[in-house]
């Protein structure tokens, strides 16, 4: 099963996401900010990053450009779960090199179908 860092700013959030992968076998580490869990993910170089984008200070859109962007963790696919639901969205967490995008709530199934996907290196979109 894979390593997965969850980057999300909201306890119940990152208790929900966490609960599902853990039922399912996966290891997960989590951080609670964008900063973070850019130093997480180049500390722990998990197998997928799931990037909430609405934080405080380093946003999700600027994590993820930082980890796509990054010697040594632009192997490492980005999936942005998110409450913003809006196509503009959709297109700027492509650019900053997004291998996903899901939308909150998001389904168990649908949740653990993307990460394998991503991580059999098929991009969602």
């Amino acid at each position: 099963m894979a390593r997965v860092l969850i980057v999300d700013d909201s306890p119940t959030e990152t208790f929900a996401f966490k609960a599902m992968l853990e039922k399912h076998g996966h290891e997960v580490l989590t951080a609670e900010n964008g900063a973070d869990g850019v130093a997480l993910a180049r500390q722990e170089l998990p197998d997928i990053v799931l990037m909430d984008i609405v934080m405080p200070g380093l946003n999700g859109f600027q994590a993820t450009r930082q980890l796509t962007k990054g010697a040594d963790t632009a192997h490492i696919p980005v999936v942005i779960v998110t409450t913003k639901d809006q196509e503009t969205d959709r297109v700027w967490g492509r650019r900053q090199g997004a291998s996903g995008y899901l939308v909150k709530p998001v389904a168990e199934d649908e949740l653990l179908e993307t990460i394998a996907k991503v991580i059999a290196g098929d991009s969602q979109e």
